[in-house]
């Protein structure tokens, strides 16, 4: 298998952040212990970065602007970006997100700057595909990354203490929001008639 090989099938394709599985399946007639060689080696080069264990970006010839948002979509699968960086993206929250908080059916993880929640498999839903400098990104409508982090915050019973901003806030849907708080046990809709009391 020859790095031109690789760069061209991965580009085809699409796979800019990729896993051993998706080099297993791009090339089947090869061993995984020669697929693992060769990423190996390629790594010693600086031709391929590993962004965590079995998942990759190409470095090499050019390496590609990818978005965090993509990045965080592949690094943990299956996942969509919610929690403050939404929140933040559609001015929920006043503050910026340091790092991209996602949700996902795994058991919780981070990676650096990735961060990674746990939800039931029911309540992985009311994410929608956006494009990011020409990458699909799986990131929740604003209502759903709302309804999560609360779910979040009262489970791990911290109090709800961040500011939201009013107006952002008022553009909601709030059959969304309730159908999205039906998802999870809990006090959500209790915390949600508080949060729009105090508007």
């Amino acid at each position: 298998m020859k790095y031109s090989d690789l760069y061209k099938k991965l580009s085809r394709h699409r796979l800019f952040v990729f896993s051993s599985r998706d080099l297993a399946r791009l090339f089947p007639k090869e061993s995984p212990a020669t697929i693992k060689v060769q990423v190996h080696h390629w790594k010693k080069k600086g031709w391929l970065k590993a962004l965590r264990r079995g998942i990759y970006k190409i470095a090499y010839p050019e390496e590609k602007e990818i978005p965090d948002l993509y990045i965080a979509n592949r690094l943990y699968e299956p996942s969509y970006v919610s929690l403050e960086t939404v929140l933040s993206m559609y001015s929920l929250i006043p503050e910026v997100a340091m790092g991209v908080t996602s949700i996902t059916t795994r058991p919780t993880r981070s990676f650096g700057a990735f961060i990674y929640r746990t939800v039931k498999p029911h309540a992985f839903v009311g994410y929608r595909i956006i494009r990011e400098n020409g990458f699909e990104v799986r990131v929740a409508e604003p209502e759903k990354a709302l309804v999560d982090y609360l779910y979040l915050k009262l489970r791990r019973k911290e109090e709800i203490s961040e500011r939201f901003e009013k107006l952002s806030l008022k553009r909601l849907n709030k059959a969304k929001l309730q159908s999205y708080a039906r998802l999870f046990p809990g006090k959500i809709k209790e915390a949600l008639k508080k949060i729009y009391a105090e508007l």
